[in-house]
């Protein structure tokens, strides 16, 4: 296995590991909570190396607009303040990790991490360069960060163990992973990471 020295330009990005994507939430990924033993050993490496760790989070109104009610695709989920929009207690965030709230106005949905918020502005203050990006979904937020995320210039690595997908399609996620691969992003295992 190819293993992946960190720099001092790296980041991990943890997206939307929160308790209505994880199984028994209003929005379910099957076996979501797969992805958080893999995670935390990320977090602790980049904790270790004193990189920074980032965690994006929906953080929707109550009425927002992604939701069915106003014809969006989705039921009720990661409503702010609520336990559904909580990041899961098994996640070993940092006391310093830097939450990323997205969609949490009414009116604006975002699958991406840097969608209407002041994610790339960070980063840029951070000085990285490269950004390891694991969480849920495959096929939706995570798919759209790491998009972002080269558009916007920066190296991506994909932590392959540490996503799983809603496969709404049978082979989304599988699609979702090729289509990174294509636009320029690396895809490896957690265990690749070393000190």
């Amino acid at each position: 296995m190819e293993t992946i020295t960190l720099q001092k330009n790296d980041a991990l990005l943890a997206v939307d590991v929160q308790y209505d994507f994880l199984p028994g939430g209003s929005l379910a990924v099957p076996q979501g909570d797969e992805v958080i033993v893999p995670l935390n050993r990320c977090i602790a490496l980049f904790v270790e190396l004193g990189l920074p760790v980032f965690a994006s989070r929906d953080w929707h109104t109550v009425d927002h607009i992604s939701f069915q009610a106003r014809g969006g695709p989705w039921p009720p989920h990661c409503v702010a303040g609520t336990h559904g929009a909580a990041f899961a207690d098994r996640l070993e965030l940092p006391l310093d990790a830097r939450i990323v709230s997205k969609a949490d106005t009414r009116d604006h949905d975002a699958y991406s991490a840097f969608g209407g918020t002041d994610f790339n502005r960070q980063l840029k203050a951070a000085g990285v360069r490269r950004l390891f990006v694991g969480g849920l979904a495959t096929d939706y937020c995570v798919l759209n960060s790491v998009r972002d995320a080269l558009a916007l210039g920066y190296a991506v690595c994909v932590l392959e163990d540490t996503v799983r997908a809603v496969d709404a399609k049978p082979g989304d996620g599988a699609r979702a992973l090729e289509e990174m691969r294509r636009l320029g992003a690396q895809c490896v295992l957690s265990e690749a990471l070393r000190s």
